[in-house]
C-alpha cells in the first residue's frame, strides 16, 4: 500500500476513536445521571445492579479499543496482512462497544424513574421554614429576658432592704467566734413606746372618719383596732413601728375573745372581707421603708382609709358595682382607685 493510502487509514482510525470516546462518554454520563438519583419507591434494584455491571463491561470494551489502537499493526510479514488483521480486530472491538452500549441502554430503561411523591416522614420537614405562630421562639426568649431582668431588679431591692435592717441571724464571718461577735440592736426596732404612741395619735388625727385604739396586751408590742366608719374593722399587729399582720372584719363582727382581748387569729366570715384581708397583706409587702417606719404606717393607713366607700365606688375598669357577687375589693397602691380582683390585671 502506498504512503498516501496508509496516511488516510490512520486519519480515519483517529476519527473513529474520537467518535467512540464521545459516544461512550455521553452514554455513561446519561446513565450515571439516571442512577445518581435518590433510590426510593419505583426503582428496579436488580436492573440497577446489572446496569452497574454493564458500565464496567463497557469500560473494558473501550479499553480494548484503545489498546488495539495503541499496539497498531503487528505480527504479520506483509503490510497488507497487518492492515487486514488490525481492521478485523478493530471492528470486533467496536462491535463489542456497540453491544455493551445497547445493553446498558436497555438496562437503564429498566431501572425506572423514582417516584417524586414518596413519603419523607419527619426528614421532609427539615427543609421547611418554621412558622412564627407555631414556633414563637423569639417572643418566648424576649419574655424570659424581661422576666430575668425584673427578677434581678427585685432581688437587688430585697438585698438592700435586708442589709439596712441589720438582722444578722447567721454568722457574720467564718471563723469569728460567737463570744467576739458584736451584738448590735437595730435602732429602728428599738423605738420607745412613747414614740410609737405619738405616731399613732398623729395618724388618728389625720383621718376624722377613722378611729384608732392602741393596746399592748402582750408586753411592748402594740395592737391597733382600726374602725373605718361603719364599713369595717381592722386588727393591726405591730412590732415597734413595723406592721406584722392585719385582719379585716365586718363592722358588726366580733373582734374580741371571751376574755376581752383582741382576736388576732380568726378570719372574717364574709368572703368580701377575706378578700380585703388578702389585699391588705399585699399592701404590707408593698409599703416597705425601713429607714422611716412612721411613713410606712401612715401610707398603709391612707390606703386602708380608701375602703370607706367599699360598697359605693364602682370599678374603674368595667364600671360595675358587683362582679361574681362581690364589690371592687382592690385598691391601687398609688391612685387608691377601686377595681375588681379580675379587672386589675
Amino acid at each position: 500500500m502506498s504512503r498516501p493510502a496508509s496516511r488516510r487509514f490512520f486519519l480515519a482510525r483517529g476519527r473513529v476513536c474520537v467518535c467512540v470516546c464521545v459516544c461512550v462518554r455521553r452514554h455513561q454520563c446519561a446513565t450515571l445521571g439516571k442512577m445518581a438519583e435518590p433510590l426510593s419507591v419505583g426503582v428496579n434494584l436488580d436492573a440497577f445492579a446489572h446496569a452497574i455491571g454493564a458500565i464496567q463491561q463497557l469500560r473494558s470494551s473501550v479499553t480494548r479499543v484503545f489498546d488495539s489502537l495503541k499496539d497498531g499493526m503487528r505480527n504479520k510479514e506483509t503490510l497488507e496482512g497487518r492492515e487486514k488483521a488490525f481492521i478485523s480486530d478493530f471492528q470486533e472491538n467496536l462491535h463489542s462497544v456497540n453491544r455493551d452500549l445497547n445493553e446498558l441502554e436497555r438496562l437503564s430503561n429498566l431501572v425506572g424513574r423514582p417516584s417524586e411523591s414518596h413519603p419523607l416522614h419527619n426528614s421532609g420537614l427539615l427543609s421547611l421554614d418554621p412558622v412564627q405562630d407555631k414556633t414563637p421562639l423569639y417572643s418566648q426568649l424576649l419574655q424570659a429576658y424581661k422576666w430575668s431582668n425584673k427578677l434581678q431588679f427585685h432581688a437587688g431591692l430585697a438585698s438592700s432592704l435586708l442589709n439596712q435592717q441589720s438582722l444578722k441571724r447567721s454568722a457574720m464571718q467564718m471563723g469569728v467566734s460567737a463570744k467576739r461577735r458584736p451584738k448590735v440592736q437595730p435602732s429602728t426596732l428599738a423605738l420607745p413606746p412613747q414614740y410609737v404612741d405619738d405616731v399613732i395619735a398623729r395618724i388618728d388625727r389625720m383621718f376624722p372618719d377613722m378611729s384608732i385604739s392602741l393596746s399592748r396586751p402582750n408586753g411592748s408590742s402594740a395592737v391597733l383596732l382600726v374602725t373605718l366608719g361603719k364599713v369595717l374593722k381592722a386588727i393591726v399587729v405591730m412590732r415597734s413601728l413595723f406592721i406584722d399582720r392585719t385582719i379585716i372584719k365586718a363592722y358588726h363582727e366580733h373582734v374580741l375573745t371571751d376574755d376581752g382581748k383582741l382576736d388576732i387569729w380568726s378570719k372574717s366570715s364574709h368572703q368580701v372581707f377575706q378578700k380585703v384581708t388578702d389585699h391588705a397583706t399585699t399592701a404590707l409587702l408593698h409599703y416597705q421603708l425601713p429607714q422611716m417606719p412612721d411613713v410606712v404606717v401612715r401610707s398603709f393607713m391612707t390606703w386602708l382609709r380608701s375602703y370607706i366607700k367599699l360598697f359605693q365606688a364602682p370599678c374603674q375598669r368595667c364600671g360595675r358595682f358587683l362582679q361574681d357577687g362581690l364589690p371592687p375589693t382592690w385598691r391601687d397602691f398609688r391612685t387608691l382607685e377601686a377595681f375588681h380582683d379580675t379587672c386589675r390585671q
